[in-house]
């Protein structure tokens, strides 16, 4: 448990400046958003500081990012979560509607972060007993190879009550021959030798339950599933022969050896914990259900959705299947294009519980340009890296980068703007040819340089095409 306070903890001492500076990385632009964001996690860390009952009274001051789509809102938060190894959770709004109406119960989304707590805190203790779920595992397949091994514990308490010494001095021999066969064995299995051959062993399964959705009505997709893992505890488990290979066998009885080592309770009550003091819910596209008040059609439900999500963002208790978690102290980031609703057509004490509101700016061509260049995961990149698979090592000139962030950049301006993920159609297109041909080209011909004058040549004619639509998006 030690090891794990430790990793938390050095992710907690980062400041705002150096968590902007990692976010950098990944995002062009935006310095608003990422600055939000970046006080917000810290002021976690300064809550955690301080006594229990001022704890208590600090609740974390949820974000709200505004603007265009393709700008870096998401990306924002899934590298935020992935920055600061905290529990996270990405839900579309639109997956919800009131009770009655078609759609999934908000308190879902709880459920979810907290499963994700679980599997997160899971993977992390199963590091501590890697070692010794291994050798158990290794010990297993011995047992099963070598099977007389285990079987001779009796048989020398026997042996060794003998009257007659050559019986002990047989019994003794063949413990030394059954000892150097198993270590032999052992040798074989660590190097390998060993992977293709088949065994046998007995597995345990649960038997089945049917279990029957007596519960009608939207959200209630999570009651079936306890019923079925309650129930599941309560009957008998059969056990079933089962063959496998040796190197199918390393990873199964891995993962088992692991489930006996690991203390779920004690993960459960970490996950728990963790979603509750640094549990982050990114809501998307939050402008959906911003709409005037009505009294049928789309209206009602994004009326409904809005008074469901109040209390879980205002803070209350959500019962999950390993837990009651508290939502006061989770983080939620909303973000929405509000093209055609505005923020402040949301009610109002929703609007009042995301007190921190952040502008997203539209790109320009010279964020184009980074963006295909200077992240560590950039387009440029990503296609340089795809086509090496097969020999071809592609350049891009400088020139090449600007014209195709200023075909990006007219594209959004004359017909719809998506902003960043319009480089990912115009890079398809601009390399289609290469792409496909990639597999069948000559020595001489695996050498690419992009220019400006490629770009122009592969994109000219679709830019001037009324019918965009047809090629680009």
């Amino acid at each position: 448990m030690a090891k794990l306070e430790l990793s938390i903890s050095n992710m907690d001492e980062l400041t705002p400046r150096q968590i902007v500076s990692e976010l950098d990385k990944y995002i062009i632009g935006q310095e608003d958003a990422k600055k939000a964001v970046a006080i917000a996690l810290r002021n976690r860390t300064r809550r955690k500081k301080l006594d229990p009952e001022m704890q208590e009274e600090i609740a974390p001051k949820n974000i709200i990012m505004i603007g265009p789509t393709g700008v870096g809102k998401t990306e924002i938060a899934r590298r935020l979560s992935k920055l600061v190894n905290a529990p996270f959770i990405k839900v579309e709004i639109t997956k919800y509607t009131e009770v009655g109406y078609v759609g999934r119960d908000v308190e879902s989304m709880i459920r979810d972060l907290t499963s994700t707590s679980v599997s997160m805190v899971k993977k992390e203790y199963s590091t501590l007993v890697d070692e010794r779920a291994r050798h158990n595992a290794e010990e297993r397949i011995l047992n099963i190879l070598v099977p007389d091994a285990d079987d001779s514990d009796d048989e020398k308490q026997k042996g060794f009550t003998f009257s007659v010494l050559e019986n002990a001095e047989v019994i003794r021999e063949r413990e030394r021959l059954l000892g150097e066969t198993r270590e032999q064995y052992r040798r074989d299995l660590r190097d390998g030798k060993l992977d293709d051959m088949i065994i046998e062993y007995d597995s345990e399964i649960a038997s089945p339950i049917p279990v029957m959705s007596v519960f009608g009505g939207a959200g209630m997709e999570d009651i079936d599933i306890q019923l079925q893992n309650m129930l599941g505890d309560l009957m008998p488990r059969r056990s079933k022969k089962s063959k496998l290979t040796v190197a199918e066998a390393k990873k199964v009885f891995f993962e088992e050896e692991t489930e006996k080592l690991i203390d779920m309770d004690k993960v459960k009550d970490e996950a728990l914990r963790r979603v509750e003091d640094m549990g982050i819910v990114f809501v998307d596209e939050i402008d959906k259900i911003a709409g005037s008040e009505a009294k049928s059609g789309p209206d009602v439900s994004r009326q409904g959705v809005q008074r469901d999500i109040l209390p879980i963002v205002e803070g209350t208790t959500v019962n999950t299947k390993f837990g009651a978690v508290k939502t006061n102290h989770i983080l939620f980031i909303a973000a929405g294009a509000f093209t055609v609703a505005k923020p402040s057509d949301l009610i109002p004490e929703l609007q009042g519980r995301f007190p921190i509101r952040v502008e997203l700016n539209s790109l320009t061509v010279e964020d184009f340009q980074k963006i295909l260049t200077i992240p560590k995961n950039s387009l440029t990149r990503q296609y340089s890296e795809l086509l090496a698979t097969e020999g071809v090592r592609i350049s891009f000139a400088d020139d090449a980068i600007s014209e195709i962030a200023h075909f990006a950049q007219k594209v959004n301006t004359d017909h719809e703007n998506i902003g960043a993920r319009r480089l990912h159609t115009i890079m398809e297109k601009l390399l289609e040819d290469i792409l496909f041909n990639a597999p069948e080209l000559t020595d001489e011909e695996k050498e690419r340089n992009i220019d400006a004058s490629y770009v122009r040549e592969k994109l000219e004619g679709t830019i001037k095409d009324q019918d965009l639509s047809r090629y680009i998006l």
